[in-house]
């Protein structure tokens, strides 16, 4: 489901922008990502966590902070204290719009805020950092002395970071020097997820052992491994967003189905036919069909293939949900179709993604259309898709080779 705009005032009065990745069917918790220093809503991170955790079931509100990454004007001052309260009014507007965000997930900087924020924050249930600074003295390690110096002297100096101008004010090195971020998490008392890269050339690892150290339990420390701050590489990335989504689950209350299956189907049995390399006959009670692969590869073409399979199942399924949806509302839906490919994305994970495209015949008004739609995405084979499944394996002796009858002698 694309990202949805959401926009809210900060404690100043000031717009801030974001996006909100919902998931499929209905939510079971809703999050809040806070990202790096130099980063903004859409950096790598902020992402492919917010959209691994959408598929877990949690929806995710990404945001610019006012004072700091892309979001802040060219040149805007830093306020490390404003940053916490962006995620304060975040997490209150959500609340206002029905969507009470339980978790707390930030990155770099974002992580420290998280920190801070979440003791305010009683609807929190949890909060996990990514290259998270135990002190936040760290930062004036970016700025060159001569910078700190024309800071303390003249009260301001605009500083470059990351190709970008920031303006530093002595209020923020004061500041920063004051903030005690080990107190803070001491006195979270909510689970706290921590990962880190021993590599992290900008923020040492040191300062996750410090903050795991200071929290109390229920507490999880997991390693990057050779990932950097930003965690620019697409594996580690994905990588951090199965662990933070895994993690979360704990602490949400459990998927349930929105729509009930209309009713349980047959088992589904595969038989080579020893045709060709691939061919298969698939049944299903009184049902059969040919599974195979293209002549591209070796197959036959005669059936579909495992894949075309599956997203024959989506498709059916979403055409079935959505007429039944429309008939118990009276809507005058007079047909509907729905294409579904499937494809691998080399930098998202899960690699798979299907893209269904629906067309809709009958007269319908737009908010029924927008209805039929929205429950087309709460079909159960397309929620068994996005939230996973448990596969389990059994094997069997092949039965025992019939014998011919033979007459007596």
């Amino acid at each position: 489901m694309p990202a949805a705009k959401f926009t809210f005032e900060n404690g100043e009065g000031k717009l801030l922008s974001g996006l909100l990745e919902s998931p499929e069917g209905t939510p079971r918790g809703w999050a809040i990502f806070a990202h790096c220093f130099t980063c903004g809503k859409d950096s790598r991170a902020a992402v492919h966590i917010s959209r691994a955790l959408s598929r877990a079931g949690i929806g995710v509100l990404r945001f610019d902070f006012a004072g700091t990454g892309v979001g802040g004007a060219e040149g805007e001052a830093v306020d490390f204290a404003a940053d916490v309260t962006d995620l304060k009014s975040a997490a209150r507007a959500m609340t206002t719009a029905g969507m009470t965000p339980a978790l707390l997930i930030g990155h770099s900087l974002g992580g420290t805020a998280a920190l801070m924020a979440a003791t305010d924050l009683p609807d929190i249930v949890a909060v996990a950092t990514i290259g998270a600074p135990a002190e936040l003295e760290h930062i004036l390690k970016v700025f060159n002395a001569s910078d700190l110096d024309t800071i303390r002297r003249e009260g301001e100096a605009s500083v470059d970071i990351a190709g970008r101008p920031f303006l530093i004010r002595r209020s923020f090195v004061d500041a920063v020097e004051q903030v005690d971020v080990e107190k803070a998490v001491a006195a979270l008392r909510r689970p706290l997820l921590v990962l880190h890269s021993p590599l992290d050339q900008v923020v040492g690892v040191e300062h996750a052992s410090r903050i795991f150290v200071a929290a109390r339990h229920p507490k999880s420390f997991v390693s990057l491994d050779a990932a950097d701050h930003l965690l620019a590489d697409a594996a580690d990335a994905n990588f951090a967003s199965a662990m933070v989504a895994t993690w979360a689950n704990r602490y949400l209350p459990p998927l349930v189905a929105d729509l009930p299956q209309v009713e349980a189907a047959d088992g589904v049995e595969a038989i080579e036919t020893l045709a060709g390399k691939f061919q298969l006959k698939v049944r299903s009670g009184k049902h059969s069909i040919y599974s195979d692969e293209p002549t591209s590869v070796g197959g036959l073409g005669s059936g579909l293939s495992p894949y075309e399979l599956v997203s024959a199942g989506l498709a059916a399924c979403t055409v079935m949900t959505m007429r039944l949806y429309a008939n118990r509302k009276g809507f005058p839906l007079e047909r509907a179709s729905t294409r579904v490919e499937h494809k691998k994305v080399a930098d998202m994970m899960p690699p798979d993604r299907f893209t269904r495209t629906i067309v809709l015949e009958g007269p319908l008004d737009e908010e029924q259309r927008a209805r039929i739609l929205e429950i087309a995405d709460r079909c159960p084979v397309d929620l068994t898709l996005i939230r996973g499944s448990d596969v389990q394996t059994d094997l069997v002796d092949a039965p025992l080779p019939k014998r011919s009858s033979e007459p007596a002698a």
